[in-house]
């Protein structure tokens, strides 16, 4: 308590301050010694005396508080319990929350947390509950990582919510819950869920209409109608932004509406959504629109598409939508003209070039230019109007040149284009294009299958890292993918990927020591299938009276299971 500070008048201990007790024990009792010291008792220990007198007296000095109200109890939970194993499973995946080596060598070791989604999904799908032991670190993880909360959520059920009450860490868990975690009224109490959306809290109304939209839209319709002028413009764009769920046709009268919204946010998701249905009136005017800006010219040697882009943005045009001002460095007419194309149903186009269908209207030249601003409005229509014949046609084939269906102007647009084909046409489409151009431009394409990875997809990608591991290149080169690998592959092709565990003959041109790299990455994609098809095991429900003898993994299975294990 000895510090250097300028020499002061000390109060007397029996007098002193809780206040003046620090100030003396920070300036230092040489420079501010106490007063009245009792014999043979150093200036320190008397400063601590007295603060263990004053922390005596202010603790006597307090009111006692009244009892706190002793909690509920928790509400059970009435799904089955996970099996024993798959319990263990999960505190493994839990007490990972590293995630994982970052960046560079990443050693054989399979990434426990990047799997925990997985076996959340796996979980929720057989309808177990939490065990009761796991949910402070089942919130925790969740808690870090937000893709992780709708699965864990769900997964942790209503005793997470219970919990999640009594830790301000937690508090996300009540917020992400329909309604922040309370009770939503029965659909047929007309009465209650009127008084909860004219007096509950935002997240309550929120779930409300949600829950609403599912079962009965013209109430939720009611509802917004009746509240829609006194609401907040942010919260008028998050009820709008619900009615994307289960949009139809009776929802275009209020949209309508919403198109002379004060709030331009508000206006361009009515627009947007009104655009999305091929039959309304909005819809209607934009093809008027753009039929007047795109036509077929047949006066030369083949016909071509002749484009007159927009020389106004008129007050009708802003009404439905389309944003006057360009952003920097692109022009207005182009701008307009994108926007016009884009929300005009593509079932314009037929009639209006000539009776040709998607793939003989993409495969027209287009004058003056216009080509790649007219193909990549079709590609944002296609993907608003969840079109998969012209998705189909804007893609192109998937060993063109540069895989550059002839609208596809990114491989993020043709992620997009690809979302709106179904499951197996879309892992088939990217397998042609690994085995055409590689795995240097697939991630973003790759992310867009469905997991497992379907039997032509998953052979592309090992037979591309394969080639890139005879190439002589470095292994990390592909992390991005070998990670997509790790978790999409289907784990029967383990076996399948056994050859590969080899040190290769390493050619005279390869980075150094990237052959040993490879075998290592190669061990952890297949350590990592077997762990996912362990975890399958864990998670199905047992046999009564079943008694398999464990397999190498420590997992009991039986001929029912092999040779395919679904993926968690």
């Amino acid at each position: 308590m000895n510090g250097s500070a300028m020499n002061g008048s000390a109060p007397r201990p029996d007098t002193m301050t809780w206040e003046d007790l620090v100030t003396t024990a920070l300036l230092g009792t040489d420079r501010r010694p106490p007063a009245r010291l009792a014999p043979g008792r150093p200036a320190p220990v008397a400063l601590l005396d007295a603060a263990a007198e004053a922390t005596v007296r202010r603790r006597a000095g307090l009111r006692a508080a009244r009892a706190a109200r002793r909690p509920e109890r928790a509400p059970e939970d009435a799904r089955p319990a996970l099996p024993a194993a798959a319990a263990g499973r999960l505190a493994a995946l839990l007490a990972d929350r590293s995630g994982g080596a970052s960046g560079g060598r990443r050693g054989s070791s399979p990434d426990l947390m990047e799997l925990l989604p997985q076996w959340l999904a796996a979980a929720n799908t057989h309808g177990y509950a939490a065990p009761a032991q796991a949910l402070p670190a089942l919130l925790d993880a969740a808690r870090g990582r937000t893709d992780l909360r709708p699965a864990a959520l769900a997964f942790a059920g209503p005793r997470a919510l219970w919990l999640a009450r009594f830790n301000p860490d937690w508090r996300f868990a009540l917020r992400s819950a329909p309604g922040g975690g309370a009770a939503l009224p029965d659909p047929g109490d007309e009465k209650a869920i009127r008084r909860l959306w004219e007096e509950g809290l935002f997240a309550e109304r929120v779930a409300l209409l949600g829950a609403l939209r599912a079962r009965i839209p013209a109430l939720a319709r009611e509802l917004l109608a009746g509240t829609w002028p006194t609401e907040r413009a942010e919260d008028r764009l998050m009820f709008l932004d619900s009615l994307r769920s289960g949009l139809s046709a009776a929802d275009e009268p209020f949209l309508e509406k919403a198109l002379g919204d004060r709030s331009r946010n508000v206006r361009a998701t009515a627009a947007e959504l009104l655009s999305a249905l091929p039959g309304s009136a909005l819809a209607a005017r934009m093809a008027v629109r753009a039929t007047a800006c795109v036509a077929l010219d047949r006066t030369g040697d083949a016909p071509v598409i002749a484009v007159e882009a927009p020389h106004e943005c008129d007050h009708g045009m802003e009404r439905d939508g389309v944003v006057a001002t360009p952003p920097a460095g692109r022009g207005e007419r182009s701008w307009w003209l994108g926007q016009v194309v884009e929300a005009a149903p593509l079932g314009t186009w037929p009639d209006r070039l000539g009776g040709r269908g998607a793939r003989e209207i993409v495969a027209l030249a287009v004058a003056d230019g216009w080509q790649g601003e007219l193909h990549a409005a079709w590609c944002r229509a296609a993907v608003r109007q969840r079109d998969a014949v012209w998705s189909r046609a804007l893609l192109g084939s998937p060993s063109a040149p540069e895989a550059g269906g002839p609208g596809a102007v990114s491989l993020a647009e043709r992620a997009k284009l690809l979302a709106a084909l179904e499951a197996e046409e879309r892992a088939a489409w990217v397998a042609g294009f690994i085995a055409t151009h590689g795995l240097s431009e697939a991630f973003q394409l790759l992310g867009v299958c469905a997991v497992p990875w379907a039997a032509p997809l998953g052979r592309a990608v090992v037979d591309a890292l394969n080639i890139a591991r005879d190439a002589g290149s470095y292994p990390w080169s592909f992390s991005g993918v070998m990670g997509l690998a790790e978790r999409c592959l289907d784990p029967a092709e383990a076996a399948r990927l056994e050859g590969l565990l080899a040190i290769p003959d390493e050619r005279e041109d390869a980075a150094p020591g990237a052959g040993g790299y490879w075998a290592e990455a190669f061990q952890r994609l297949v350590t990592t299938l077997r762990l996912r098809a362990a975890m399958a095991d864990e998670l199905r429900p047992a046999d009564p009276g079943e008694n398999r003898p464990p397999d190498s993994t420590g997992t009991r299975r039986g001929p029912q299971d092999r040779p395919a294990h679904p993926a968690p």
